[in-house]
């Protein structure tokens, strides 16, 4: 059916903020020594996680121990977003100072302007609530369990858990390394600032994440990018109250912020994948049209297991993408690749 359109308003996108601290730095390191399932996908190897946890203290180590039990990671996060420093002690302080239901309300996972009354509810305790609260995140793989242990656990036990885990591990992991994990931080934070002028939201969202099309939702009206070096290559996407949180791994040439010639890992992961005949041809036929790998087989007049394989690449260089059993090309990705290499070549 046919359209006529007779508004002049355009479709509304989000304001992206940036935000850097080595307190993020700190939080999500905790989160991924303690995230056992991932270690092995982490860019830092196995050995690295072993030799580290075996210069730890037997105090943190039980603390970490925690952390993996009940996810309480996750409430690091949620308080560092109420607390606008990146100093350790006013942090702390911070969180002292709270009352115990908004220490309960702030740590528990916010899922939506409809539900806030919910989570305050589940904060004092209320049982009904967190059985709610339970049923509404039940697809969530520890959000039931993390809400029952925030909302029924003893306030200052977990103050202290938090205080505590947060300020060894800073010392023991953070601090050495401060000068170091401040100028790769800063570094990326301003890369992305810079560009911030020069690409929509939405480029800006895809450039820095390496490849998350992440289109407006309702209610969500600003797009929070938080830089981080330990958790690579993952981006960690979150929500707070109207709006999406991605901690985002660093490009490669923050962590050389002295050398101008070091190109971004995913500049040169994108040409790598597009040198190639056959992916340029996938290309072309996907930006005709989305195609089934039948249909692209049928094209090329090749086999499936080799288009299969550039699909992968190119998947895997977060140029293709795969909607309802049909390929894909991303919005935007080749306009946004000149973006990148025009913005390498004149930096």
């Amino acid at each position: 059916m046919e359209v006529l359109h007779t508004t002049g308003r355009k479709r509304e996108t989000y304001d992206v903020q940036l935000a850097f601290s080595p307190l993020w730095e700190c939080a999500l390191g905790i989160a991924a020594v303690t995230n056992s399932r991932l270690m092995n996908t982490l860019e830092k190897p196995a050995i690295y996680w072993e030799e580290l946890k075996g210069s730890l203290s037997k105090n943190l180590l039980n603390h970490l121990e925690f952390v993996e039990k009940n996810n309480t990671w996750k409430a690091l996060l949620q308080l560092l977003h109420q607390s606008d420093t990146d100093n350790l002690n006013d942090f702390c302080s911070n969180i002292e100072m709270l009352q115990d239901s908004t220490f309960k309300f702030i740590c528990l996972p916010f899922i939506g302007d409809r539900f806030q009354h919910l989570r305050e509810r589940a904060a004092v305790g209320e049982e009904s609530a967190i059985l709610e609260l339970k049923r509404l995140t039940s697809e969530n793989p520890f959000f039931p369990q993390y809400i029952e242990f925030i909302s029924l656990t003893d306030v200052n036990e977990l103050k202290a858990h938090l205080l505590e885990v947060m300020t060894l591990w800073y010392e023991a992991v953070i601090r050495p390394d401060l000068e170091l994990t401040n100028q790769i931080l800063q570094t990326d934070y301003e890369s992305k600032n810079q560009m911030k002028e020069k690409m929509s939201s939405e480029e800006l969202v895809q450039w820095a994440t390496g490849g998350v099309n992440y289109l407006p939702e309702p209610s969500v009206h600003k797009v929070l990018l938080i830089p981080q070096y330990v958790y690579r290559p993952w981006n960690i996407e979150a929500d707070i109250e109207d709006t999406k949180v991605f901690y985002y791994p660093v490009a490669n040439e923050s962590l050389s912020p002295n050398d101008r010639y070091m190109p971004s890992n995913f500049l040169v992961q994108k040409h790598k994948a597009l040198g190639d005949e056959i992916r340029l041809r996938i290309i072309k036929l996907l930006a005709e049209k989305d195609r089934s790998l039948q249909e692209l087989t049928e094209q090329l007049n090749m086999g499936k297991t080799t288009i299969h394989h550039h699909l992968k690449l190119l998947r895997a260089a977060k140029i293709v993408e795969m909607n309802e059993a049909k390929y894909s090309l991303k919005a935007n990705v080749i306009d946004l690749l000149f973006k990148e290499l025009d913005r390498y070549i004149k930096q």
